[in-house]
């Protein structure tokens, strides 16, 4: 079978679906690999690494996305470029499958069979593969270092004969991967941490790392069998707001990682929290494509709003591509070799195998996913 990869598209996306070390292990598996010239160059991997690896280069990017009979990427495929993918191939990338309707309906309608990587269940089994997970620890110290690149004053205490400065306070809002990687980011850096989530279960981790827990009485909260946070009321949102400015108005950096699957992020940190933070402050919002938690904040831009500086990256794990490139690179290969039948050279599809069933979007020309097949009932 022949594997192909294209350069992403997508504006200030600076990862490959594939590193030329998943290349070279792949093709021992006995499959073939055609990459697109120089997709690899934003994340540091040039042609002759790929070519050492086993890679063919190819020049014609409409040419290389028909030849292949598995099409890897990074971002989801635009209209165009899905009429270009050979009716029976397999399709692997982030494919947004809860809102991007129409691109599910005409991959459905080529009769390729779509693997979303945002649906990899959280698993023991699957983690391997879990694209969401690998990307958001990236994230989780990016934001980080973001933060402290643009804050005014240094993170850790400093002792010196013209006085002592004291720790820079960071508070966390979310304590998933990318949370709990931030939190960790921060106390290496020296900072004094404190981190909340709706989730009271993720305490113990919050404390492991050496940060407090804040606790903030919502009534029932919880997490999905998915382990991800169930969406609050708007009687809860008020209450964790009211609970969460008093610990913003002492803060010098702020995290916000909150995001609900499959929905618009909840809008956590409004205009008035955001005003009683003192001057030189700093919020990056991890959630700012999907609405953003942090009122005032924009998609990929840096808003000063009383003295206080709102980051919204929208591509967090780019800014690393090298890194990011390498670890989703290392998800697809799992997953790959994972359902990879060396004797007969295929990669079997059975529906019925929990992880699949979970991220195969369409197949055979329907929609195979249940969840997605009960969104448009809705």
């Amino acid at each position: 079978m022949q594997i192909a990869v294209p350069t992403e598209k997508w504006a200030n996306e600076r990862r490959v679906a594939l590193i030329p070390d998943s290349v070279k292990k792949l093709t021992r598996l006995g499959l073939s690999v055609q990459v697109q010239n120089n997709c690899g160059l934003e994340s540091g991997y040039s042609n002759e690494q790929y070519a050492e690896a086993g890679a063919t280069i190819v020049d014609d990017r409409e040419k290389l996305i028909r030849s292949g009979d598995i099409i890897l990427r990074v971002r989801k495929p635009d209209a165009e470029e899905v009429t270009l993918v050979k009716s029976g191939a397999i399709h692997i990338s982030y494919l947004d499958p809860y809102n991007e309707s129409q691109l599910v309906d005409a991959l459905t309608e080529k009769g390729i069979s779509a693997i979303s990587m945002e649906m990899i269940p959280r698993t023991t089994r699957a983690q391997k593969m879990d694209a969401l997970s690998s990307q958001a620890n990236l994230a989780g110290y990016v934001m980080v270092m973001l933060a402290a690149q643009k804050l005014d004053r240094i993170i850790p205490m400093m002792m010196t004969p013209a006085g002592t400065l004291s720790p820079a306070r960071v508070f966390v809002i979310g304590a998933g991967v990318a949370g709990l990687q931030a939190i960790a980011t921060a106390k290496r850096l020296g900072a004094r941490v404190e981190a909340f989530d709706t989730r009271p279960v993720v305490a113990e981790q919050v404390e492991s790392l050496g940060a407090k827990f804040v606790e903030i009485d919502l009534g029932e909260t919880g997490q999905t069998k998915d382990g991800y946070a169930k969406e609050l009321t708007s009687e809860q949102l008020a209450l964790q707001r009211e609970g969460m400015k008093q610990i913003i108005s002492g803060s010098d950096i702020v995290i916000t990682t909150a995001q609900v699957f499959g929905r618009p992020a909840p809008r956590i940190v409004t205009a008035d929290m955001v005003g009683a933070m003192k001057p030189g402050g700093v919020i990056v919002d991890m959630a700012v494509e999907s609405g953003g938690n942090v009122e005032g904040s924009q998609p990929d831009k840096t808003v000063v709003t009383g003295g206080v500086s709102l980051i919204g990256i929208s591509n967090l794990p780019s800014i690393v591509s090298q890194d990011a490139s390498q670890m989703y690179s290392a998800n697809l290969y799992n997953l790959l070799s994972e359902y990879w039948n060396e004797d007969t050279k295929t990669l079997e599809m059975d529906l019925e195998d929990d992880i699949l069933k979970s991220c195969v979007i369409s197949h055979e020309g329907r929609i195979v996913n249940e969840t997605i097949k009960n969104l448009r009932k809705t």
